[in-house]
Parts: structure tokens; C-alpha cells; sequence
């Protein structure tokens, strides 16, 4: 069992202020010297970007959906045994979740970590009252600790003063702060949430003014104190970092303001499969970078950088010739989009890749939002680990449609639950690229890096067996170029792919 100071920050319901609270604790206790690490329940990217940024130190998600619990409890181990304080921020409220039974919930979360919790208290429109509604979350579940409260949005002193009495008077919750209502607090906010760390100009500047607010209004010391009283983690498998393989190839990740919903632990897999991350700026960067073996177009938000991708027209043709030469490609939603035709937003229309034959048509109301669950059909180019059998468990959220599919069109996978590509399938397939709706993770049940990267390496044999050597190559040598009429190098024959076994299901 692992001594981890570790804390969850949570609320009596969405929007309380959770993600400003807890990055703004990330960032006070950095400079007060602390090492940090910040974790996001749920399959979250934006507040995970916020709380990096803030903690200057990846954070990590940890999700019932995607993790069995021993892997939860491992990441809390690896992550956090190497830093001096753990902020677990939650997601929705603290006794909430998708199942009516709460074993998804905050509270959930936090029991199994053993985490004392602090609820954030949204104080608008409220005095008196707050004890009755903190009553209620102490006694609901009596083995979750709360172990304090910090008052957000108060109006003002007075308003303060008529809190803090209340809920000392009858609760016996301690008040570890209160943090009065301030424009400078708040982050924009836009069609999924929060605008993400990587678009916000100022980002550094408002992490530093929301941690001077809370190294002014909040008790630090006492955080700590109850952090460090949280005890022993619960014993759970060991979890090792992956260890890093001899580098035999790179692959082009899309990192810039349009494109940077990543698990962190996804590319530190491919890297560990042999394989270096190489970012590039789909924004700005005129070429590829050079010798790829795949690219990872993650999510993000390509509608609102629409202008500027459709701009860069060198590097739209690049990435359209590598797909049709049978570069290994896997997008996850803005990537996706970005791969097909044009998107279309707000009545404009701009052009992008055109590698897939559909169109992106963004809508005002969320066209698939939750947790989905997916089923691989024998179209996908990635090698086989239980297609049919076990289910792939990701998530999904996105204001945007595929319009305009091609009548042949292939996917790789089909939707049990969630909304997908069509309702009921998702993950369309062209050449050796795969391109959903569906966000993955590459964690036990569905480890897709080494899938992907196993693609990649029979993909760059096949090149370099193929390859004569008056061959032309593209500029940028990422993949042999292509005569008119000639098949791509690299044609993936199922029986001579290496077969990666399934994770036992959970």
C-alpha cells in the first residue's frame, strides 16, 4: 500500500466551479514549491488540458467506463507516488453518474481511492440554506469523507459571513475558503464546454490570476493537511511505467489549437511501441514532417479553425496523397473531420483534406454525447484482437455529422450503444486509414497504440521490401509515391498480420 497525499474535489452539481477550483489549487501549491498531479474523472480533454497546464504535469483521467478498478487504482499509484500532493477533480456532481445505482459516481471514485473529499459550493443565490443541502451529502453515504467545503461565487463579505456561520453552525464541515464572484475567474466557454488551454491566448495568464484568488482566499495549509491524513492508497496490481522500445519509426501527431484531445498515456504508447511522436502544426506548417510511418489526427475543434486549415492547402494535398498511398492514419472526431471533403458551420463551408468521402456538417445540438460501446467488424485495417467478440468501450461528443457518404462506404466498426457515423456503425475505413466519431483509450480492454503500431511496422516493411531503388519518393519521404494507376505498397493481408490477444473482459 502506497502513502499518496491526495485530494477530490467535487460539488453538489455541474458548473459549481470544480475545474477553476481545482487548477487553480494545482497551480497555488506549484509555487508554493509542491509537485502536482492532477487527475479528471471521466473521459474529459478540455479541463484535462486546463489542469495540466496548471500543474505544468500531465494530467491523468480515470474512468469506470474504459478501466477496470485495479487500473484505476494503478494509475493513482504510478502517477502519484512520485509527487507530493494528488488533486483528483470529479465530473457532474458528487453522487452522480450514469448508472442509478452511483457506481460510477464521484462518490464512487472517491471511496475506492480512499480520497477525503472538498466539495465547491456554488453560493449564488444562497445563505442559510447551504447546511441542509451540505447535510444531505455527508449523511447520503456515510463512507465517503467530506472533509471540507469551499464556498464559491460569494457575493460578497457579508454574504460570506452569513455562509460561514451557517455551515459551522450546524454541519461541522470545515470552511476551507470562500472565493468571491470575479469576471477574472471565469474561462470561455463554447459548444463542449470550456475553451480548451491550447486555443486560449491568455491561458497562463488567467491560470496565475485564478491561483492568486486561491492562495488569497483558500486555507492551502489546511488542503495539504487533509491530503497528507488521507492514508494508505488501497493495494492494487503493480502498474510500471511501459518501457520505452528501441525507436524504429515516427508518427505525426496533430498539436495545435485545432487538434489536441489526447490521452497522454496514448502517445507514451506509441512511443513505448517504437515509435516517436513527431508534432506538426496543421495550422501552419507547410509539409509533413519527414519519414512518417502513421499519423494520429486526435480531436479538437477544426470548425473553428476552419479558415486557416482550408488555407493551408500544401498540407491538406500531403495528408490526402499519404492516405491514398496506404500511410496508416487513425483520426478520432475534428481529425476525422478535418480527413473528410469540407465542414460546414454557421452557413460557410470550408475545404479540407478530402481523403474520405463524406462532408462535415456541424449542428447547434449535440449529435452524439456519452459513452459508447463498439463492436469491430472484419473491415478494420488494424490487426485483429477479438473482432466480434469483445467489446470496445469509448466515448464520444460531437456537435457534427458525416453527410454525403460514399455508397461503398466501409467501417470498422458496429455501434452497441452510442450514436457513431450512421446510428449503427462507426469508424469509416479507407486504405490503412480509420477515422470515428468514438474517442478511444489505449488501457486494458482496448489497447489500440500497439494495434496501430503493429500496422505501422507491417506497413514500413512492406516499403522497404517494396521499394526499388529508382522509385520516386514523395518531398518528404513519408511514403513512396505513386505512379498513375498503381496500388499502394503496403496492402494489408489479414492471415500475415501479427495477432496482438484481447484482454480478458471485465
Amino acid at each position: 500500500m502506497a502513502e499518496i497525499a491526495r485530494l477530490f474535489i467535487s460539488a453538489a452539481h455541474k458548473s459549481s466551479g470544480k475545474t477553476t477550483v481545482s487548477l487553480g489549487l494545482c497551480a497555488a501549491l506549484r509555487a508554493m514549491g509542491l509537485t502536482v498531479q492532477p487527475f479528471k474523472k471521466g473521459p474529459d480533454f478540455i479541463d484535462p488540458l486546463w489542469l495540466s497546464a496548471a500543474a505544468d504535469r500531465s494530467c491523468r483521467n480515470l474512468d469506470h467506463h474504459t478501466m477496470s478498478e485495479e487500473e484505476i487504482l494503478g494509475f493513482c499509484s504510478r502517477y502519484g507516488a512520485t509527487v507530493d500532493i494528488s488533486i483528483i477533480e470529479g465530473n457532474k456532481g458528487l453522487y452522480d453518474g450514469v448508472t442509478p445505482d452511483g457506481r460510477d459516481s464521484g462518490a464512487a471514485l472517491a471511496r475506492l481511492l480512499r480520497a477525503p473529499v472538498v466539495l465547491v459550493i456554488d453560493c449564488g443565490g444562497i445563505t442559510r440554506g447551504v447546511a441542509p443541502l451540505l447535510l444531505g451529502y455527508k449523511n447520503f453515504d456515510p463512507a465517503v469523507h467530506i472533509a471540507g467545503v469551499i464556498l464559491n461565487k460569494v457575493s460578497g463579505s457579508r454574504h460570506e459571513a452569513k455562509l460561514r456561520q451557517a455551515v459551522e453552525s450546524y454541519t461541522g464541515i470545515p470552511v476551507l475558503g470562500a472565493i468571491h464572484r470575479s469576471p477574472s475567474l471565469e474561462i470561455e466557454e463554447r459548444h463542449l464546454g470550456l475553451v480548451p488551454a491550447n486555443e486560449a491566448a491568455e491561458a497562463n495568464n488567467r491560470i496565475a490570476c485564478i491561483a492568486g484568488a486561491i492562495s488569497t482566499q483558500v486555507d492551502l495549509e489546511r488542503i495539504i493537511a487533509i491530503a497528507q491524513a488521507a492514508g494508505p492508497l488501497p493495494a492494487g496490481p503493480a502498474s510500471p511505467l511501459p518501457r520505452r522500445a528501441a525507436t524504429r519509426g515516427r508518427v505525426g501527431i496533430a498539436s495545435d489549437a485545432a487538434f489536441g484531445f489526447y490521452y497522454p498515456e496514448d502517445i507514451e504508447a506509441l512511443a513505448a511501441e517504437g515509435f516517436e511522436p513527431v508534432p506538426f502544426n496543421t495550422l501552419k506548417d507547410p509539409h509533413l514532417p519527414p519519414d512518417l510511418d502513421g499519423l494520429f489526427l486526435g480531436g479538437g475543434f477544426p470548425e473553428a479553425h476552419m479558415d486557416a486549415l482550408e488555407a493551408n492547402a500544401g498540407l491538406r494535398g500531403e495528408i490526402r496523397a499519404a492516405v491514398t498511398a496506404g500511410l496508416p492514419v487513425y483520426a478520432e472526431c475534428g481529425g476525422m473531420m478535418y480527413l473528410s471533403r469540407r465542414i460546414s458551420w454557421q452557413g460557410r463551408s470550408c475545404a479540407m483534406v478530402g481523403a474520405l468521402e463524406a462532408d462535415s456538417v456541424m449542428h447547434q445540438r449535440p449529435q452524439g454525447r456519452g459513452y459508447v460501446l463498439l463492436r469491430e467488424t472484419a473491415q478494420s485495417p488494424w490487426p485483429s484482437i477479438g473482432r466480434g467478440e469483445a467489446l470496445i468501450a469509448a466515448h464520444e461528443f460531437h456537435h457534427a455529422s458525416l453527410e454525403n457518404l460514399g455508397p461503398q462506404s466501409r467501417f470498422a466498426y458496429e455501434v452497441v450503444r452510442g450514436q457513431g457515423i450512421t446510428g449503427r456503425h462507426d469508424g469509416l475505413v479507407t486504405h490503412n486509414t480509420l477515422a470515428s466519431f468514438s474517442h478511444l483509450r489505449g488501457v486494458g480492454q482496448a489497447p489500440w497504440p500497439a494495434r496501430f503500431a503493429a500496422l505501422m511496422r507491417h506497413c514500413a516493411d512492406a516499403r522497404r521490401a517494396a521499394r526499388r531503388p529508382s522509385a520516386p519518393l514523395t518531398t518528404h519521404g513519408f511514403v513512396p509515391a505513386l505512379a498513375k494507376g498503381e496500388a499502394p505498397l503496403c496492402q494489408i493481408v489479414k492471415p500475415s498480420m501479427p495477432v496482438i490477444p484481447s484482454a480478458p473482459g471485465r
